[in-house]
Order: C-alpha cells, then sequence, then structure tokens
C-alpha cells in the first residue's frame, strides 16, 4: 500500500459522496485515506460490486473486519470507521477474478446496512479532520518526524528514500495517517488512529507507538550486535579448543570431559527445558567440556549436572478426577473432619471442570493428634499424586529452603527441591509440616524464602483484574540450580498448631482450615474403626483372639488420657496390645476380652480425674475454661485473703494481660462492694492473693476475667460457687462482658471434664454453631452480657447493680 501527495490528489468534496456505498471488506490491512491499493479479488460476489461500481459513480467503502476468519455478510463483525475509496482501475482476468487499483479518499462512519444482495450497500456518513491547536499539534508533528527518522535508521527493511517524503509533508494528519501505515502494527492499533478524527490525539497516540517501536528496534539491534560477537568469540574458542585437542593426543594424554559432556547433553535434550534454563545449563555442559577431570570444579560441575537431570521437569501423575472413589478414600483414612473433605472434593471438582486449574495452598490448623499430617497423606491417595513430606520444626537457616550457591563446598539444593527429586513428579502433594514452629537467627529467615513457594497467581489480590500477573512460584528459583523451576502444579498443604506465630505475610498466602479437637464420641469412633485394628495388627495378634470392649475404649478415653487428639490414645490401646501379646507369647490359647473391670492389668491405675466439683467445693475457687495449643482446657483460679494493706498478690505464672484482668475485676469489687453483700470492710486490712495452679505452665489472655470475678467474689461474700459450672469472658469495669475466641475447643474441654453449666458471653452464642452435637448435648449454655448476671449464675447472687441507687454528689 502506498500513499499519494496530498497536493497531488483529487479529493471529491463531502456533498459529491453519495449516501449509501457499495461494501467492500478487507481481512487483515486497514486502509488509510490518500492510499493506494492495489489489490486481486477473486471472490466472485466482490467481483461483480467492482464491475457494476465502476460502471457508475466508482466510489466504494473499505472496512477492516475485526476477525479475518469470519465474513458473514453483514456488519457485526466489522470496523464502524473505515474509509472511502475511488476505483481508478479495473482490470477483468480469464479466471474470473479482477486486478483492481483504489484510491482511499476520505475517514467514514457506517450508519447502517441498507442492502445485503447481490452485495452490501451501506450508508455512510463522511467524516472531517478536526484542526486543532497549530501551536500544539506542531511540536507533536516534529517528534514524529524524529521518531521516524531514528526508525528509519535502525529499521533494515524502511528505504531511505522515505526519510525524504517524511521530511516534506506539511499536513500533520496526512503525516499520522501515511506513518501509521507504513508501522508494523497490530489491525486493532491501526484501526484505533484510523478511527482518531482530532489530529492531535492522533499523534499523540502515534507517538507512544512510534517510542515503543524505536526501543523495540534498538534492543533488537542490540542483540543482533551481542549474538555477532558471541558468535566470533565461539568461533575463536572452537579454534583453540581443536588445538588443544590435537595437543593432548600427541602428549597420549586421556580425554574424559568430551565423553561426559556428550551424555550430559544427550539427557539435557531430552528433558524438553525451557530454553532459558536449556541454555544456562547447556553452558555448565560447556566448561564441563574443557576442564580436566581432576579438578576440584569438573566435581563440582557433575555433580550440578546430575541434579539437573534428575529433577522431574516434565514429568507429572495424572490427577484421578473421580469424586466418589476420592470420598470413599478420605473417609475410609478419617473420621469426620467433614470441612477438610468438603475443601478436597470441591478442588477435584474444578480439576474436572478446568484441567489446567493450579492446585490450592491449604494450612490445616488444630492441636496435635487430630490427625493433619496424615490426612495430607489421604488427599495424595484420593488425587492419584505422589506425596512429599517436609518438616519446618526448628528449621532457622534459609538456605534450608532456597538452597547454597554451588560454589560453596559441600552445597546442595534446598529441602523444596530435594524433596520434589524425591517425588519423581513436578506435581506431588507436599506437606509443610510444623509450619509454625520455623525460626530465625543471623542465618536468614526461611519464612521469608517460603513467601516465594506459596505464592500463586490465583490468590492475587487483583488476580481477576490483572490477568497476566505472575506466579512466583512458578518460577521459584534454588541458589543452588541457578534456574527457575515451576511450582504452580505442586498442592502445598501446611500445618500448624497454632496462627499466632505464623507471620502475617505467609499467613495470607494459604487458605485456613481449622481442625478442632475430638469429642468423646468422636475418639471412640477412631479408636474401634482405626486406632485398634492397627495396633493389633503391627503387635501380630489375630483379631480373633483380643476384643476390647467399647466400655473400655470409653474408660481409657476419659480416665487414661486427656487431650483434643488421638495420639495418648493411640499409645494406650498400643499397651494393652502389647501386654496381650506377651500372654499370648507365654502359650495362652484362649481369647482375651478387654472390660473396664481388668484394664487397669494393662494400664495401671488411673491417671486423670474430673475433679472440676471437688476443687470448687470452697469459697474463693472458680472453673475457667482456657485455649491452649493442645486444644481446650479448664483452670481453676484460687483466690484467698491475708493480713495486709489492701493489696494485690498474683502467682501461677501469669502473663501481663491476666494481670491486668484481675486488676481490674479488684477495681470492680471494690467500686461495687455493698452491690455484691460484701461485708463491710477496709480493703486496706487485708491483701487478695489469687493464684492459678499448674504454675509451671505460662498463662494469659483476657478470657480468665468473669472466672476471677467469680473466684474473689466468692471468697469475700463466703458463697461457693456451683458445682461443675465453668465460664470464660472478657471483663470491663464498666461491669460488661466481652466475647473471647477459642469458643470451640473451650467448649470440648468442658464436656471432657465433666462440666455441666458453661458460662460465655452473649456474643459468643454464634460460635457454637462449630461446637459438635455430642458436646452441646451434654451442656447447659447460660449467655450473659453483664457481670452481675454472671455472678447470679455462678453464685447465686441476685443483687443487682443497675437497681442500687446512683452514689451522690458533693
Amino acid at each position: 500500500m502506498t500513499l499519494s501527495n496530498s497536493d497531488n490528489a483529487t479529493l471529491a468534496p463531502a456533498a459529491e459522496f453519495p449516501a449509501a456505498l457499495p461494501l467492500l471488506t478487507m481481512p487483515n490491512q486497514v486502509v488509510f485515506p490518500m492510499a493506494m491499493m492495489p489489490m486481486s479479488v477473486s471472490n466472485a460476489t466482490e467481483v461483480t460490486l467492482l464491475e457494476e461500481t465502476v460502471m457508475g459513480h466508482k466510489f466504494v467503502v473499505l472496512l477492516t473486519l475485526r476477525d479475518p476468519r469470519i465474513d458473514n455478510n453483514g456488519l457485526d463483525n466489522a470496523f464502524e470507521i473505515g474509509v472511502i475509496g475511488r476505483i481508478l482501475q479495473f482490470q477483468r482476468q480469464p479466471d474470473d477474478s479482477a486486478n483492481v487499483l483504489i484510491q482511499a479518499l476520505k475517514r467514514c462512519h457506517v450508519e447502517k446496512l441498507i442492502q445485503r444482495e447481490p452485495y452490501r450497500i451501506v450508508q455512510v456518513k463522511p467524516l472531517e479532520d478536526t484542526p486543532g491547536d497549530p501551536d500544539a499539534i506542531a511540536p507533536l508533528a516534529t517528534t514524529v518526524k524524529n521518531q521516524m527518522s531514528r526508525l528509519i535508521a535502525l529499521a533494515p527493511s524502511i528505504p531511505d528514500a522515505a526519510q525524504a517524503v517524511i521530511d516534506n509533508i506539511e499536513d500533520p494528519g496526512f503525516l499520522a495517517d501515511l506513518v501509521a501505515s507504513n508501522l508494523n502494527i497490530s489491525i486493532p492499533e491501526k484501526q484505533r488512529i484510523l478511527s482518531e478524527v482530532d489530529r492531535k490525539r492522533r499523534l499523540e497516540r502515534l507517538t507512544y507507538i512510534l517510542a515503543r517501536e524505536v526501543e523495540l528496534m534498538e534492543l533488537s539491534d542490540k542483540i543482533q550486535n551481542d549474538v555477532k560477537s558471541a558468535i566470533d568469540k565461539g568461533q575463536r574458542e572452537f579454534f583453540l579448543r581443536q588445538q588443544l585437542k590435537a595437543i593432548q593426543r600427541e602428549l597420549g594424554e586421556g580425554d574424559p570431559g568430551p565423553t561426559e559432556a556428550k551424555r550430559y547433553r544427550e539427557k539435557i535434550e531430552a528433558l524438553a527445558l525451557k530454553e532459558d534454563v536449556k541454555r544456562e545449563v547447556l553452558r555448565e555442559a560447556d566448561r564441563l567440556e574443557q576442564m580436566n577431570e581432576s579438578s576440584a570444579e569438573y566435581h563440582v560441575i557433575t555433580t550440578y549436572l546430575d541434579w539437573i537431570v534428575d529433577l522431574p521437569w516434565n514429568v507429572s501423575t495424572e490427577d484421578r478426577l473421580d469424586i466418589a472413589r476420592a470420598e470413599t478414600i478420605l473417609n475410609e483414612d478419617h473420621y469426620g473432619l467433614d470441612k477438610v473433605k468438603r475443601r478436597i472434593l470441591e478442588y477435584l471438582a474444578v480439576r474436572k471442570l478446568k484441567p489446567d486449574a493450579t492446585g490450592p495452598i491449604l494450612c490445616f490448623v488444630g492441636p496435635p493428634g487430630v490427625g493433619k499430617t496424615s490426612l495430607g497423606q489421604s488427599i495424595a491417595r484420593a488425587l492419584g499424586r505422589n506425596f512429599a513430606h517436609m518438616s519446618l520444626g526448628g528449621m532457622r537457616d534459609e538456605a534450608e529452603i532456597r538452597g547454597h550457591r554451588k560454589t560453596y563446598v559441600g552445597a546442595l539444593p534446598g529441602r523444596i527441591m530435594q524433596h520434589i527429586r524425591k517425588a519423581r513428579s513436578n506435581n506431588p502433594v507436599f506437606m509443610l509440616d510444623e509450619i509454625d514452629k520455623v525460626g530465625s537467627d543471623f542465618r536468614g529467615d526461611p519464612s521469608s524464602a517460603l513467601l516465594e513457594v506459596l505464592d500463586p497467581a490465583q490468590n492475587h489480590v487483583f488476580a481477576d483484574l490483572y490477568l497476566n500477573v505472575p506466579e512466583q512460584n512458578s518460577t521459584f528459583r534454588d541458589n543452588y540450580l541457578g534456574v527457575p523451576f515451576d511450582l504452580s502444579r505442586v498442592v502445598f498443604i501446611a500445618t500448624a498448631n497454632m496462627l499466632d506465630t505464623i507471620p502475617w505475610a505467609l499467613r495470607d498466602r494459604m487458605e485456613i482450615i481449622e481442625i478442632p479437637g475430638y469429642t468423646a464420641e468422636e475418639k471412640l469412633h477412631i479408636a474401634r474403626k482405626y486406632l485398634i485394628p492397627k495396633q493389633i495388627h503391627a503387635h501380630g495378634i489375630p483379631s480373633r483372639n483380643l476384643k476390647i470392649a467399647q466400655a473400655a475404649v470409653r474408660k481409657i478415653i476419659s480416665s487414661y488420657t486427656q487431650e483434643a487428639g488421638v495420639r495418648n490414645l493411640d499409645r494406650e490401646i498400643a499397651n494393652v496390645c502389647r501386654g496381650c501379646a506377651r500372654l499370648f507369647a507365654d502359650g495362652q490359647k484362649t481369647a482375651v476380652i478387654i472390660t473396664p473391670e481388668n484394664l487397669s492389668v494393662y494400664l495401671g491405675r488411673e491417671r486423670v480425674f474430673h475433679e472440676a466439683a471437688e476443687r470448687a467445693s470452697v469459697p474463693g475457687v472458680a472453673t475457667g475454661l482456657a485455649w491452649t495449643v493442645t486444644g481446650g482446657d479448664i483452670l481453676f483460679i484460687e483466690a484467698t485473703r491475708v493480713p495486709g494493706k489492701g493489696g494485690l498478690m498474683l502467682t501461677g505464672q501469669l502473663g501481663d494481660v491476666m494481670k491486668e484482668s484481675a486488676q481490674a475485676v479488684m477495681s470492680y469489687v471494690r467500686a461495687n462492694a455493698r452491690l455484691l453483700g460484701i461485708p463491710d470492710e477496709d480493703f486496706s486490712t487485708f491483701d487478695i492473693h489469687i493464684h492459678v495452679p499448674a504454675g509451671a505452665v505460662p498463662k494469659d489472655g483476657p478470657s480468665a476475667g468473669v472466672a476471677i470475678l467469680a473466684a474473689v467474689t466468692s471468697l469475700l461474700t463466703g458463697k461457693k460457687v456451683k458445682p461443675r459450672v465453668a465460664m470464660t469472658g472478657e471483663i470491663t469495669l464498666r461491669g460488661l462482658v466481652l466475647p473471647v475466641g477459642g469458643i470451640k475447643e473451650k467448649v470440648l474441654a468442658a464436656a471432657r471434664a465433666g462440666i455441666r453449666t458453661v458460662i460465655l458471653p452473649q456474643q459468643c452464642e454464634r460460635d457454637l454453631d462449630d461446637v459438635p452435637a455430642s458436646a452441646k448435648n451434654k451442656l447447659t449454655f447460660r449467655f450473659v452480657r453483664r457481670m452481675e448476671e454472671a455472678l447470679d449464675i455462678a453464685l447465686g447472687l441476685r443483687r443487682k447493680i443497675s437497681a442500687a441507687p446512683s452514689p451522690r454528689r458533693r
């Protein structure tokens, strides 16, 4: 396509263009005003169109198709802005095709389609350029000319004569059209320039495009020069290497390097690596070829290349997307955990609908022994993937994650890549165990290195807006390997006992799934279905020779273990099996039946006692509920008074927050002593001592506020806290009871300890939805908003502060 000089072009006035013109669509070309378009037309409809038009007014409309593969005889697939052209030459060929020369004259807007057969006729509106401010347009035109001069100098495909043509153009609009028509840019970009009738905005858009094209050409020119220099250097090295080989042959020295390097090259070629990775690895193979086998560097490179060829770069297992089968496997391996199972089945469903979906990054949070780690193995079996397990507990060196640089003696890749190699696939289920126990010191912070491992694009906040946000873990770069490895297909599963020690940036990259402790009924099912058969088999006892009664299992749960998980329960069952194994080894032939009566023969005396009622049988003792990393637990608050000067003593290794709760209690009690029924006494004559047993265990948090209030009020009023009543909640000086966390774990602990009534803040009522029905059915819940309501339930105090007269002002 060429553009004629605007001074010599004969342009029909807008009034001389017919309102209805035949339409000719261009599949892969945008035509600008003043362009000369030689065309060869073979379509019979288009030949008829041109033949009839050249006999009449000779004007046609040229429109560019949005999708060159579709031309549906309408206007849906064509841009609205095109040009009006005039047929200058038309020549029919013997094969019924035609050669035609069309000159584009003026921009136009296609209003509507008037006729479809025998060819399309459209109603058009000619478009005039907006002149704009000459003072603003002139600098833009100069910039375009300078950019085009630079582009002509860099692009060998543009003839030098084009510079003279550009310099002689004075019309800014025609300058923009001429430059745009000769640029190698996309059809949509050219169409946007054609659609712009404002000359200033057209030139501005063109300057951005020219700047980009000049930058690309400069970069391409630099690359070509670098490649030429590299080729010259490579040829020189080749000749020197050949001379070195000839010298070695004359000296009779062996040359094992090339043979070893060739072997590595063959393996590298077979891996089908990405170009940047392949180039880097082959460079190491080239270095190996130039080294003597006795060189220390030789063995460093061979170890490096061994790691490269052993990694599963393109080896992956095929997911088994049978959801029913996966659900069966998960149910076979674990009892309960419905939320986790549902999440895995949802992932399988997404994979079935969208096979290229990346793997989720899950974090199972719960107390020890609830099956977090074994759940990862079950997920791998359900997906049909290989399984990799990596323990992070106590890790303090960042190099454990990223590896050491290979220049160090004894350097190896990080444990991420080591486990990927052991898994033998690039899409395993990867278990990051105990992620909450990662440390840091002068050697670095491993949790910061994990940010790259656990950062896929689908978790990006703006993933829907920026679809090209890169996945960091798709280009994970181990320090030892020095090349990117794709971890985006790995299903990462982390486990933790608590979230507080996990950095927030790392926590934000994971989907948190909480796994609470088990109830007694759930432990019973787990023991009968999983633990007992496993231990009987592990101790070599035929299943018919040992029966453990259900009542005996209940007694083991309640009297020999006190935990949120089932790890100690598994140990106690193992103790029973060992005792029975000895009997069978001594010659016993009859089957052994374990009952609550003979359980102590194998496990000794009971080790867990539910003393909530006994401990709270005297004034000054209340039962609280606490959350711990091992699940929930009960704690006793003991208060007594001794002669003193109105002081407060706190023991039991209490944290600052818990100490402040005790101080708030004392302030509230002293301010409302008469209303609480406390005898008129001078508080300055005695001290209050508050102690929380289990002094070796640190304790902190605001949730013991209500229990401390009950203990102190019980002491000063002489009223005992009702038996089997436990409580939790934060208090304020205004007498409010505020919500606290860990309700599910605390309620389960209360049910295990034999508590009957639990006092909770009113706002925590919604948290009971997560508590299993088997635990809720054992307890009575009382919800309170104010501290006097809690005292009424716990102590039977019926005085209401709100009913008391207001103190008089002096």
